[in-house]
């Protein structure tokens, strides 16, 4: 099975996922979206309220706040994939319980798989903690971690800027430092290195040469 098809595959499995408590509330699962081939994936948190309504990732005044922030990255939301470490609303957009992520953990698990990325940016606590073990995203937010093969990049999360404005400037120049790890420039921070991945919580919410997408919602 191709690799596209096998993330239709996982899409399918989440839009029907009863796993966790979460399934009862939401009135549609956010599997992510973007191509089926990316250099970048960003990880949030969870569906807020106009992702679920929507199915989306990053729909509502989060989604317009990180739309401009990759601008400034000089990327486009059709060249990355975007998705969140559980795929259902928590209720009140409350913070994902333990057995949550762990309902979730293989479904990320997969996509990360598949997608292959050469860089992870996780966007807030939650999604930090899957990779960075202790971390404290007040001390390593915009800061690059060699995770097996992979670059790991923590940003504060989009919305987290929204509730406390001071933290907008901050996720500006991440996302400009981003640009910069991008283009392949002088490193922006000493490469941190990074325990394996696991899935431990922390604190926290058309191209045509391009890849085919799989914003089949």
């Amino acid at each position: 099975m191709s690799d596209i098809n096998q993330l239709r595959t996982i899409r399918e499995e989440i839009l029907h996922c009863q796993k966790c408590p979460l399934a009862k509330g939401r009135k549609n699962a956010v599997p992510g979206e973007g191509p089926s081939s990316v250099d970048v994936m960003f990880i949030g948190e969870g569906p807020g309220y106009h992702e679920n309504q929507q199915g989306k990732p990053f729909v509502g005044q989060a989604g317009m706040f990180l739309d401009e922030l990759l601008a400034s990255a000089d990327l486009k939301r059709e060249e990355v994939f975007i998705t969140n470490v559980v795929k259902c609303r928590p209720p009140d957009n409350r913070d994902p319980m333990p057995e949550e992520l762990a309902a979730c953990a293989h479904y990320l698990d997969e996509q990360i798989a598949l997608l292959d990325p050469k860089v992870i940016v996780t966007l807030g606590r939650f999604s930090m903690a899957k990779f960075i073990e202790n971390g404290k995203i007040t001390q390593i937010h915009g800061k690059s971690h060699q995770v097996g093969k992979r670059l790991v990049v923590t940003m504060y999360h989009p919305a987290a800027a929204l509730h406390q404005p001071a933290l907008r400037p901050a996720l500006i120049e991440d996302f400009s430092k981003l640009r910069h790890l991008l283009a392949k420039e002088e490193p922006i921070e000493p490469k941190v290195e990074a325990p394996a991945p696991e899935t431990k919580p922390g604190k926290q919410e058309e191209n045509p040469s391009l890849p085919e997408q799989l914003s089949l919602f």
